[in-house]
């Protein structure tokens, strides 16, 4: 349940990134500009500059990267089941607690549960879903969702509106354009309903506001289940207020319109900007692509007549762009 810089991870490089890497291998340099398509190779090590001439880069030796990844992945699964037990630690004397305070019988459900791993957490979503007879409230942070994931949840959604059950889904602007997203929720059937916004909560499902989940690791391969009345409600009350500030996306999609030739997409970058957030930051948050964002940075900086970031930054607080996000 979490964005990711890349789409992929060095154990899977895109074909570009194999090939580039391969060449560099054979003839022992490449230019930087080259190396421009796939910045994973620079970012996972498989590249680094040659000191001697910076416009080229050379390779990695596979012997020594191989080694760095692979304790990498093992640094990181030593830490994910660390933090594993500090979870169940930290929560075993607190449930521990509300058992005693309630006296509730042995066989009554837990309220926090902790899910581990794809499979029971995909279960225990997918059980709930099929208990849920009147609501479905969803964030889905990111730019888009694979055209197989879709499909896999296109019967279950729709076998819920078939049962009278509503389904409100809150995604991020970059969502907009994406068209399999838009093809995905023209296919069901019933009362459902999407809309954007430019940075939302990590995933949360709430049903019929008795019981949801959320992440509890970043490569969301950890989640918790909640039914605990409270923070049901507490989480389906903060997704209320998100939604009343959203803009409406299907079935009927509100236009994002431009203030003096600044774009809603600009504005909200232009108050990370001010924040001090830099591009890559910026791009996260947003689930965007870094082009993408410098390219609005570009754009926003010609509106405003801006020679330099540092220009921009005071231009952006003077022009009074962001009051409509006050």
């Amino acid at each position: 349940m979490v964005n990711e810089l890349h789409a992929h991870g060095p154990d899977e490089l895109c074909e570009a990134g194999s090939a580039l890497y391969a060449r560099a291998l054979s003839e022992g340099r490449i230019r930087s500009e080259e190396a421009e398509p796939a910045p994973c190779l620079i970012d996972f090590g498989l590249l680094h500059p040659d000191i001697d001439a910076m416009e080229w880069l050379k390779p990695t030796a596979p012997a020594v990267v191989l080694p760095r990844l692979l304790r990498t992945i093992e640094d990181g699964i030593a830490h994910q089941r660390r933090r594993e037990e500090q979870l169940a630690a930290m929560f075993e004397p607190l449930m521990a607690l509300a058992s005693a305070q309630t006296a509730e019988p042995a066989t009554t459900q837990p309220t926090i549960t902790v899910l581990l791993g794809f499979p029971r957490i995909n279960a225990a979503i997918d059980q709930a879903r099929s208990d849920a007879a009147e609501e479905v409230l969803i964030v889905q942070p990111g730019g888009t969702r694979p055209a197989w994931s879709l499909a896999q949840t296109r019967p279950h959604e729709q076998r819920l509106l078939s049962r009278g059950a509503r389904i409100r889904t809150l995604y991020q602007h970059t969502t907009r354009h994406a068209l399999p997203v838009l093809a995905h929720y023209e296919q069901l059937d019933g009362d459902v309903e999407v809309r954007t916004l430019d940075e939302v909560t990590d995933r949360l499902f709430v049903f019929d506001r008795t019981v949801a989940f959320i992440p509890a690791s970043k490569d969301r391969d950890m989640a918790l289940e909640l039914r605990h009345p409270a923070l049901v409600d507490y989480l389906a009350t903060t997704f209320d207020r998100l939604w009343r500030l959203a803009t409406p996306m299907f079935p009927q999609a509100a236009p994002q319109l431009s203030d003096n030739g600044v774009t809603a997409r600009q504005r909200a970058i232009a108050g990370l900007l001010i924040e001090g957030q830099t591009d890559t930051e910026i791009a996260t948050r947003l689930a965007m692509n870094v082009r993408t964002v410098r390219v609005h940075i570009a754009k926003l900086a010609a509106t405003l007549g801006s020679e330099s970031r540092a220009q921009l930054g005071y231009l952006i607080g003077r022009s009074g762009i962001l009051d409509r996000n006050r």
